[in-house]
């Protein structure tokens, strides 16, 4: 595990102009503890790699077609996903009260000042690295002489007004988007009774099942394949009807590693 005190901040810049957005990822190529892991040119391509890949650090433009910066921002929390910390950087400056309303870390003008950059970028890690917990190692072990959690077998899904009974080993992975979760089995897909992932895991054996992703829960044993995706990061293959790809947070891909041996 990489120490604390020299970890990288995991970072997505978005910017609708190619040379702005290469720009400002060379420019963060000269901060080692900044770790750029994709950029994405429009508000759409940045809901989906910060749900996918989870980052620390977004620098987001304002002004894009489609869905602009502010409503990525809004587009998250309406989901009720927590947002990652984001850096406006833009040619605009009206736009920068609504962006501190929503919480951004800063607003930058356009063109970038490094002496200023380097400002935004030492207050985000020391707000990252305050609040970022430790790396478990493992699972903590059972304390002696408590009783072990008995992990259910069987679970409840509920489709087309009817409820089924579900072997646990049969699920092959479960999903939560706008509050609700959703499991896949090998013969069933439907609405779980329970309200969280957290909930639905500890329920189960964790040996087994694996939160690959924070929305995201999955069954060791039905994976198909790992599919390589942005840098060093992956995604998982399964074996359901749909060969459905799951993304594995960059948290997850050491255990990934260590559990397939890449």
């Amino acid at each position: 595990m990489r120490d604390r005190a020299t970890a990288t901040l995991t970072t997505i810049v978005v910017d609708d102009e190619k040379l702005a957005c290469d720009e400002l990822s060379y420019l963060l190529s000269d901060f080692p503890e900044v770790e750029v892991i994709a950029t994405g040119c429009n508000g759409l391509e940045a809901l989906q790699l910060i749900e996918n890949l989870e980052p620390e650090l977004v620098f987001l433009d304002v002004n894009m077609p489609g869905l602009d910066g502010l409503g990525v921002v809004r587009r998250l929390r309406e989901k009720g996903l927590a947002p990652p910390h984001f850096i406006f950087v833009t040619a605009y400056d009206q736009y920068a009260v609504e962006a501190f309303r929503l919480e951004a870390m800063d607003y930058l003008l356009k063109p970038l000042d490094k002496a200023r950059l380097a400002e935004t970028i030492d207050r985000a890690r020391r707000a990252i690295q305050d609040v970022k917990p430790p790396e478990p190692e493992e699972p903590p072990p059972a304390s002696k002489g408590a009783a072990p959690a008995v992990a259910r077998t069987k679970l409840l899904a509920r489709s087309n007004n009817r409820h089924f009974i579900v072997d646990a080993n049969d699920v092959i992975y479960a999903t939560i988007n706008n509050g609700l979760i959703t499991l896949v089995s090998t013969n069933i897909e439907g609405l779980s009774t329970y309200r969280t992932i957290e909930d639905l895991q500890a329920n189960l054996d964790r040996e087994l099942f694996w939160r690959v992703h924070r929305s995201y829960l999955v069954n060791i044993n039905r994976i198909k394949e790992v599919v390589p995706w942005f840098k060093s990061s992956y995604q998982l293959r399964m074996d359901d009807k749909k060969h459905t790809e799951i993304p594995v947070s960059r948290a997850q891909t050491r255990r990934l590693r260590e559990l397939f041996k890449l």
